[in-house]
């Protein structure tokens, strides 16, 4: 089976109070991304890698690619207006693939077990989400400022990669885009397919704000 995956990698460092975007980050003696790319080769490492950066960020990453001897192969494609627009350019570049995903640039922990749940699922079901149960209580805010409680078994937290068969991925992208597309099954659900709900791992994070970071470095410390 032929696979593929883009990941998008669009962050500026803002909530991370940091200068650098954080997908450049050093964590474990690398940048981030290259420890998000890494996921993919060692699960795959036949995997077409597709990597969406904004434009004024490409030279910035192969410079850390000379600077860390970061060599594995990867096509990059241009960043656009809103993660729809980037997925989208980065789908354009993908080639002879059964098999796609989506995932976020700076969630370097996702596992490699997750990685191929999400593959295996999407092969037979078309789609594949991974997700996490809530595990805090859970309120809704009502139109009109107050709350009332929700059934957090009811409720699953959703990460990435989104893995989906090619033709249901690249259709549902055809479609306008709407500022109620918040992720790619969302965007999937739109264009009227099932959405497929799988186990995820718990570490695996999306890098947002210091103490991410710091919880980051603590899980690749105990991986070496």
């Amino acid at each position: 089976m032929k696979r593929a995956i883009v990941i998008v990698a669009g962050g500026s460092g803002k909530r991370m109070g940091t200068d650098i975007p954080k997908q450049f980050l050093i964590v474990g003696g690398k940048p981030v991304l290259a420890s998000t790319i890494e996921r993919f080769h060692t699960y795959d490492a036949q995997m077409q890698i597709v990597l969406v950066l904004p434009e004024n960020q490409i030279t910035y990453w192969q410079t850390l690619c000379a600077e860390y001897q970061f060599n594995i192969k990867h096509t990059i494609a241009k960043g656009g207006e809103t993660r729809f627009h980037s997925v989208k350019n980065g789908l354009a570049a993908v080639v002879d693939a059964e098999v796609v995903g989506v995932h976020d640039g700076v969630r370097p922990l996702v596992s490699v077990a997750t990685v191929e749940r999400c593959f295996d699922c999407a092969a037979k079901y078309g789609t594949a989400v991974p997700v996490m149960p809530a595990v805090e209580s859970v309120r809704f805010i009502d139109a009109d400022g107050s709350s009332h409680a929700v059934n957090r078994a009811q409720i699953r937290m959703v990460q990435t990669p989104q893995v989906f068969q090619y033709d249901i991925l690249m259709n549902s992208y055809n479609q306008p885009y709407t500022d109620l597309f918040t992720d790619d099954a969302s965007v999937v659900e739109t264009a009227g397919h099932a959405i497929t709900l799988i186990e995820g791992n718990k570490e695996n994070i999306k890098l947002t704000t210091p103490d991410d970071l710091v919880y980051a470095k603590m899980l690749m410390a105990k991986e070496k």
